[in-house]
Parts: C-alpha cells; sequence; structure tokens
C-alpha cells in the first residue's frame, strides 16, 4: 500500500491543512483574548502595554492575519486554489502587525519568537498552497 490516497493527494497535505487550520484557530483565539478588557488586564505589564498601544490599524492587520489564516487553512482543506491568495493576505497581515513592535522598549521575547513564528509559518503556508497547486492537489 503506497502512502497517496485514491485520489492521489499525499496523507502530508491533510495533516499540514488540519494543523495550519489549528493554528489559525489558536490566533483567533488570541486576538478575541486581546479584544477582552478583562483578559488583557490579567496579562503581564509588558503585553498588556503591547495590546493597549497597539494602533487600530495594526489590530486590523492582526485580524486580517488570523483570520484569514483559518480561512486560507480551511480553503486548503476544501482543495480550492483561492488558498493560496487568502494566505498571501494573511502573511501581510502578520507582517504589518508586527511594525508597530519594532524598536519598542520592553518588547517580550516570548512575543517577538511568536511574531517570527507567524511570519515563518505564513511564508510556508502561501509557500505550501502553491506548490499544491502545481502536484494538483488544489484546483
Amino acid at each position: 500500500m503506497n502512502d497517496e490516497t485514491a485520489g492521489g493527494v499525499h496523507w502530508s497535505f491533510w495533516a499540514i491543512g488540519a494543523v495550519a487550520l489549528l493554528w489559525n484557530v489558536m490566533g483567533c483565539m488570541n486576538f478575541f483574548s486581546q479584544m477582552n478588557a478583562e483578559a488583557v488586564a490579567g496579562m503581564p505589564e509588558s503585553y498588556r502595554a503591547m495590546v493597549e498601544s497597539r494602533p487600530a490599524w495594526a489590530t486590523g492587520a492582526f485580524a486580517v492575519a488570523v483570520f484569514g489564516g483559518a480561512l486560507g487553512a480551511l480553503l486548503l482543506l476544501l482543495s480550492k486554489s483561492a488558498a493560496y491568495y487568502v494566505f498571501i493576505a494573511s502573511l501581510l497581515g502578520a507582517f504589518a502587525a508586527q511594525i508597530p513592535f519594532l524598536g519598542m522598549s520592553g518588547f517580550p521575547t516570548e512575543a517577538l519568537i511568536g511574531g517570527l513564528m507567524q511570519l515563518v509559518v505564513g511564508a510556508f503556508l502561501v509557500w505550501y498552497a502553491k506548490w499544491a497547486e502545481r502536484k494538483r492537489w488544489v484546483g
């Protein structure tokens, strides 16, 4: 038995799509927690300062990043080629959401690592969606 399904889609396509969806749903949950004043009040001071000082356009970019990523992952799992373009929008949103924090003093290391992970995962998903399209797993 080979490691492909009857339709010719490798099992890893489904695994990557599911992990991408889970990653981005967790990002959506993070977004909602940052929009909740009680949750923000319970955050460490450095995180609270980041959330409270973020401009509205960066909050919008954060929303595009996480909700776009979740939609892109769903579209990928549905084998829709639009996933590629939605992942591009998500990556651009993730990049824009990081701009206000460049050079910020007291920036938590964990937040820096999280922001870099967003960009790396976002870039991977853009590449993977295009690669899956070339493999004809997405149409």
